[in-house]
C-alpha cells in the first residue's frame, strides 16, 4: 500500500463527471486528512446525473466549480490521479519539472451510455462505487 499523501489531485476531461465525483467522495471520506481538489483538461460543468448519483449517498456537489488545470491556485500536489488518458497526458506534461506522484485510474465515461433514465444513472452509480473502492483502497491505511 502507498502511502497517504497529503494532497491529491483528480483529474478528467471536462471537470464535468468522474474528477468532481472522486473529489467529492475524498473530501468526505478523507478531507480531514488529506487536501483534495479536481480538475478537467477542458472546461465544463457538474453533470445532473453526477451530482445525482452522490446525493442517493447523501454527498452534495452541486454547487462543484468546474475548473481546469490552469484555474487551479495551487499546483503543488503529492499526488495526481487521472481518470482519462487526456487527463493523464496532460498531468504528464505539466508536471515533467515536479515532484509529484502520478496515476493512472482508467475509469468509465458514464455520458456515453445510452438508455432510460434509470440505465444511465446505473452507470454514474458504477462509477461512483467504483471510485469509492478505488478512493478506499488508496488512501484508507496509512
Amino acid at each position: 500500500m502507498a502511502r497517504r499523501p497529503g494532497s491529491v489531485l483528480f483529474a478528467c476531461n471536462f471537470n464535468a463527471v468522474r474528477s468532481p465525483m472522486a473529489e467529492g467522495l475524498a473530501k468526505h471520506l478523507f478531507g480531514d486528512m488529506i487536501y483534495v481538489d479536481s480538475a478537467g483538461v477542458r472546461q465544463g460543468s457538474v453533470d445532473g446525473f453526477a451530482v445525482a448519483s452522490l446525493a442517493e449517498i447523501g454527498l452534495d456537489i452541486s454547487q462543484h466549480n468546474a475548473k481546469t488545470f490552469d484555474d487551479l491556485e495551487d499546483s503543488s500536489f503529492d499526488l495526481v490521479i487521472s481518470l482519462t488518458p487526456e487527463a493523464q497526458h496532460k498531468a504528464v506534461e505539466l508536471t515533467r519539472t515536479m515532484a509529484v506522484e502520478l496515476e493512472y485510474w482508467p475509469t468509465l465515461d458514464p455520458t456515453g451510455v445510452d438508455g432510460n433514465r434509470e440505465v444511465v444513472m446505473e452507470a454514474f452509480r458504477q462509477v461512483r462505487d467504483d471510485l469509492h473502492r478505488r478512493i478506499l483502497a488508496r488512501f484508507g491505511e496509512d
